[in-house]
């Protein structure tokens, strides 16, 4: 099989020293590695956020870490669930079930290009996962997640230039057990899942996990009746563990999942001026309201991912030296296809994705455990990565006559003079006709290594100093081969104007300034009114929306780069007394370039300056022109977008008492160049913003007034800006707060535990959601919509002493809501679409565990 042979050879030779070194060796340090069958005291909670094991008050940085008793208790289902729990984090759900944004501190990216990695980076059991649809799988034999704040970059080998999502699970036991649990909600919901571990001999164990997650859409199609935002995902997962000697382990994970499903639901929330056109030529729109979860839609919507991997952790105890060895080989396929205008007109025809990632890694580090003062911990990390990516768009029955009612019958009744004028053949089909489009590959190769390191000092008790450091060097080619069939756009409408006799310049006695003033690039009609000096056929320019691409790699541009970058971190922390301790730490993070792997690449400005050979007027001189490469209807954008370089300071203040422990941090945080990927109706562009920067206050709480209560408080204040933000999407928004950070996120929660006697007991939870009114979308048109969650959600359950429990749960349990996404509707100027939070859901669950 591909996927063993490859961690085959990688495990083997990532071991041989390990395993070399084993034989002799008796010292062992105590093995903390959660396994399946231990109980968990919430109490003490243990994190590896600096990649050693301490106490969540003990770790100088700032983390929250939500245990899998609360991810139970609140029916956390997957990743997006996870963001009601802890106020910093964000999770969106955008087109597809493989799009998804992870975003800490108002700081994330990633979605909808697979071009851009997150700049959170999301890791499982030490293994990096690269891409969201990699990521968003539903959460097995959870023991813990830590979500790290900030720059991570000297603890973490690839992209964590605005934090970490690290997800422990538990190792296999050598005591036998298991569980198994089936919850039943509404709109169908069906979640069943068990796990098994125990011994195999008493050096290996084994464990072994699956489940499925179904559920009716809560969206309606009103063409068919259908239902879209459904869930339909399953997964398995097993894991062996070795010991041959007591200083010695191998721990080996294989897991498999899949997503089938129809999602996501859009609906409208401004029938613009081009709802009118939609519905001449016979469609609808929903101008229902987007809360009324109908749409229209000319077909399901296609979700087909699957993520399969498998990784071996190995670990030797050399004394007070411990080294450490994780390779992995992961494998992720997402077929997406979906009806992107959605009406029941068939403007788009189809917008079919088949993207094919394969991501090769390993990672080597030492770490020391000396009675001394001084302690250290070096790694190296090593990233290989392949991306294949097809695309497929094309227009529907209805375009054609779609755009002609939106140029007032332009569209058709201008198309012979211009089909004439341009020297299209004959045989050439009608403009906007069914089934033209583009068809797209895009062969992308990422490699990357790292190096970095922590040291710790205590220069006195309890006074600790510690550095850390990464440097990172990263190379991507990318490589693309495109077939653009859309007859119009492959047209030069500036030409047509000339060969229809429009001036170069404007004639001699015209009202005008004739040095600035060509009628061939001037639309009709042009403000000073001179309609017999303009050019009559540009007014169609905006529906060549597909014009001819030029491919990478070509003469003038390569398709490479190459990004390396030393990045570090100094902090400081004291424990004032055994239950309270302070920090003060800077860091620097950096995340590398990230390639625009769409058909919205463009040739940058300084390689290509836009214009027709036939305008008139003088034209710059540009490589891509000088080398005969330029293409009618080609413009300037981005390639790619500039590496992100981070920097955050923090002062922290740590405290557990009996009853009382909360967490407290100030900060400052900015990101240079920050990565922006944004749409803006008939495509996304990737630009880099100059500087986004936040200040901000974290604080999350607990307090047991008695042993059977525990309430819990989190909030999380945010002051973010774009500092400079010149090239955005949407012109200069330097100054302008982003849009989608709440500037106050909270999060408050109480459990009580009453003892029913025999072991049993009886166990009731809330947890109340808040974020305040924000923004929803940084374009200055679209300031008047905003957001304010209020999430509530609830559980009660039956704990019998038998392992037996049953439990009544529900979120959203108030139905709240609010507008998740907005964006311009697809191919419809001046119309607004937008993604809606997800409708009330509750029902029953039953879990037995032995």
């Amino acid at each position: 099989m591909k996927l063993g042979n490859h961690l085959l050879k990688a495990a083997m030779l990532s071991t041989i020293s390990i395993v070399s070194l084993s034989a002799g060796s008796v010292a062992y340090a105590q093995d903390n590695t959660p396994q399946a069958s231990d109980e968990v005291d919430e109490n003490v909670i243990i994190v590896t956020a600096t990649k050693r094991e301490q106490t969540l008050e003990e770790v100088p940085v700032a983390v929250s870490v939500t245990s899998a008793a609360a991810i139970e208790r609140a029916q956390v289902r997957d990743l997006k669930d996870l963001q009601t729990l802890v106020p910093s984090l964000r999770v969106s759900q955008l087109q597809s079930s493989a799009s998804t944004d992870f975003i800490i501190r108002g700081f994330g990216n990633g979605s909808n290009n697979p071009g851009i990695e997150g700049s959170v980076g999301v890791f499982i059991d030490g293994v990096y996962r690269s891409r969201s649809a990699a990521a968003i799988g539903d959460l097995p034999n959870l023991q813990r997640v830590e979500v790290l704040r900030g720059p991570q970059s000297t603890l973490f080998g690839k992209n964590a230039s605005a934090g970490v999502i690290s997800i422990v699970t538990a190792a296999p036991s050598y005591e036998f057990g298991g569980s198994a649990e089936i919850s039943y909600g509404n709109y169908n919901a069906i979640v069943a899942k068990a796990d098994i571990t125990g011994p195999i001999s008493d050096k290996i164990a084994f464990s072994i996990a699956g489940g499925i997650n179904k559920r009716d859409g809560y969206g309606t199609n009103l063409t068919d009746g259908s239902k879209t935002s459904e869930r339909n995902r399953w997964y398995g997962r097993a894991q062996l563990l070795i010991e041959p000697s007591d200083s010695f382990k191998l721990r080996f994970i294989g897991d498999y999942d899949k997503i089938d499903e129809n999602c996501c639901f859009v609906g409208n929330i401004l029938d613009g001026p081009t709802g009118n056109a939609v519905r001449a030529v016979g469609g609808r729109v929903n101008s229902a309201g987007i809360f009324s979860y109908s749409e229209y839609q000319n077909f399901a919507s296609e979700n087909k991912i699957t993520n399969s991997g498998i990784s071996m952790q190995a670990d030797y105890e050399m004394g007070a030296l411990s080294l450490t060895s994780i390779t992995a080989y992961r494998e992720s396929r997402a077929k997406t296809n979906a009806d992107s205008d959605f009406t029941s007109a068939d403007l788009i025809g189809q917008n079919r994705g088949d993207v094919d990632i394969t991501t090769k890694t390993q990672e080597l580090r030492l770490a020391s455990d000396f009675d001394g003062p001084f302690n250290f911990l070096l790694g190296g990390y090593y990233f290989d990565e392949s991306i294949s990516n097809k695309q497929v768009l094309t227009l529907g029955r209805d375009f054609r006559n779609y755009a002609n009612a939106l140029t007032g019958g332009n569209y058709v009744g201008l198309e012979p003079t211009i089909r004439a004028l341009a020297g299209v053949p004959a045989s050439a089909a009608p403009f906007g006709g069914q089934g033209q489009g583009r068809d797209q590959q895009f062969d992308y190769e990422n490699k990357a290594y790292s190096i970095f390191g922590t040291a710790d000092l205590e220069l006195v008790e309890g006074l600790v100093l510690t550095g850390g450091f990464n440097y990172t060097k990263d190379k991507k080619k990318l490589a693309s081969q495109s077939i653009i069939t859309d007859v119009f756009s492959r047209i030069d409408l500036v030409q047509v104007g000339a060969n229809a006799g429009v001036p170069a310049v404007l004639p001699t006695g015209a009202v005008g300034n004739t040095s600035t003033l060509y009628p061939r690039i001037t639309p009709c009609p042009n403000t000073n009114g001179l309609a017999s000096v303009c050019n009559p056929f540009l007014g169609l320019q905006a529906l060549q929306f597909l014009p001819p691409f030029l491919d990478l790699p070509n003469a003038v541009e390569d398709g490479r780069t190459s990004d390396g970058k030393l990045t570090y971190s100094a902090r400081v922390a004291w424990e004032a007394t055994d239950s309270l301790n302070v920090y003060a730490s800077y860091g620097t993070g950096f995340k590398a370039t990230s390639w625009n792997m769409s058909i919205d690449s463009r040739p940058f400005a300084a390689d290509f300056i836009p214009g027709s050979p036939f305008q008139g007027a003088p034209q710059a001189p540009s490589a891509i022109r000088t080398a005969g490469l330029a293409l009618p209807n080609l413009t300037s954008g981005t390639r790619y977008a500039l590496p992100e370089e981070a920097k955050v300071m923090e002062l922290g203040l740590k405290a557990k008492w009996e009853r009382v422990a909360f967490n407290l941090t100030f900060f400052e945080q900015s990101i240079k160049n920050f990565q922006g990927n944004s749409f803006i109706g008939t495509g996304f562009v990737l630009t880099n913003a100059g500087k986004q920067s936040t200040r901000g206050i974290e604080f999350d709480g607990s307090v047991n007034p008695i042993d059977a209560l525990q309430l819990r408080a989190a909030f999380t204040y945010l002051a973010p800006k774009y500092d400079s933000y010149v090239a955005s999407a949407f012109g200069n928004i330097s100054g302008q707060t982003p849009a989608g950070i709440p500037e106050l996120s909270t999060t408050i929660g109480a459990t009580y535990t009453a003892e029913l006697g025999n072991g049993s007991e009886l166990i009731l939870n809330a947890d109340y959601h808040n974020e305040s009114n924000t923004q929803i979308n940084d374009n200055p048109a679209y300031r008047m919509y905003k957001r304010e969650v209020n999430d509530l959600s609830a559980s009660t359950t039956l704990r019998l002493d038998n392992g037996l429990q049953l439990s009544l749960w529900g979120r959203n349990l108030t139905n709240a809501k609010y507008l998740a996404v907005i964006f311009p509707s697809v191919v419809q100027s001046g119309s607004i679409s937008g993604y809606p939070s997800a409708p009330r859901t509750f029902g029953v669950a039953a879990k037995y565990k032995f």
